[in-house]
C-alpha cells in the first residue's frame, strides 16, 4: 500500500453501497466511519501510516475498501521535522486515498493537543494533531501558534518545562541554565526578568524622594 499524489481526492465506484463498519482481520477491533486507523505501508521498514477513515464500502469484487483522508508525520510534510514537533504529533491533511480495507493494522486516538496534554498517560496508540496541512503547498492552518521561553518556541509537550511565578511564561530549563535534574527538583520558579523586576520594586518601595532623605538626615544631626 503505498500513498497517492497528495491533492486528487479519488471518488468511490458508482452505485455501490457504503457499508457501517469494518472488522479488523484477525481481530475483534471494529472500525467505523470516522474512527482513525493505522495501515500498512508498502515499505516494511517505514512506520505505519495514520489516516482518518471517510468512507467505507465494498468494491465491485466485494472487496471492502476504505477512504482515508491522510495525517501526516513532521517529516513528511515539505518543512521536514522541527524542534517543537512531538514524537506524536501528526498533520491532519488534505490528502485522500482509496484503500484495501485488509491494510488497516489497528485502531488508534488523534487527540485534539489541549486534550493531548492533559493525558496522564500516553499509550502506544495516542497521538495528536494541532495543524492542518496542505500536502501541495506546504501550508499549515493555523499558521501562527503561541510561543514560550526565551527562545520563542512553540510548545513541545515531550519537552520537559519550568513556568515563572511571576510572568506565568515557560521555560526550557537549558534557556534558563539549568539542568532537567536541577528543574525536576525545584518547588518554585521566576525567571531572571522577574527576579529583577522584584529587585526594582523593593528598591522602589524602601527608597525616598530626595526631599525625605534630606529631612531624615536632619533630624539625624539633631540627635
Amino acid at each position: 500500500m503505498a500513498k497517492t499524489r497528495p491533492g486528487i481526492s479519488p471518488k468511490p465506484n458508482a452505485g455501490q453501497k457504503e457499508i457501517n463498519s469494518y472488522t479488523i482481520r484477525g481481530t475483534n477491533k471494529v472500525v467505523r466511519v470516522g474512527d482513525c486507523v493505522l495501515m500498512r505501508p508498502s515499505d516494511t521498514r517505514k512506520p505505519l501510516y495514520v489516516a482518518l477513515v471517510e468512507k467505507i464500502q465494498p468494491d465491485s469484487r466485494n472487496n471492502v475498501k476504505v477512504k482515508v483522508r491522510w495525517y501526516y508525520r513532521p517529516e513528511e510534510s515539505m518543512g521536514g521535522r522541527r524542534q517543537f514537533h512531538g514524537a506524536k504529533e501528526l498533520f491532519l491533511s488534505d490528502h485522500y486515498d482509496i484503500q484495501s480495507a485488509h491494510t488497516i493494522e489497528g485502531k488508534c486516538i488523534v487527540h485534539s493537543f489541549k486534550s493531548y496534554t492533559k493525558l496522564e498517560n500516553v499509550g502506544s496508540e495516542d497521538y495528536y494533531c494541532r495543524f492542518e496541512y496542505k500536502a501541495a503547498t506546504g501550508a499549515f492552518s493555523p499558521d501562527r501558534i503561541a510561543v514560550y521561553c526565551k527562545c520563542e518556541m512553540p510548545y513541545n509537550p515531550d519537552d520537559l518545562m519550568v513556568q515563572c511565578e511571576g510572568c506565568r511564561d515557560w521555560y526550557h530549563p537549558a534557556c534558563v541554565g539549568m539542568t532537567i535534574e536541577e528543574a525536576k527538583r525545584l518547588d518554585h520558579f521566576v525567571c531572571s526578568e522577574c527576579s529583577d523586576d522584584d529587585i526594582n520594586r523593593m528598591n522602589n518601595r524602601f527608597s525616598s524622594s530626595p526631599e525625605v532623605d534630606e529631612q531624615v538626615e536632619r533630624k539625624r544631626r539633631k540627635r
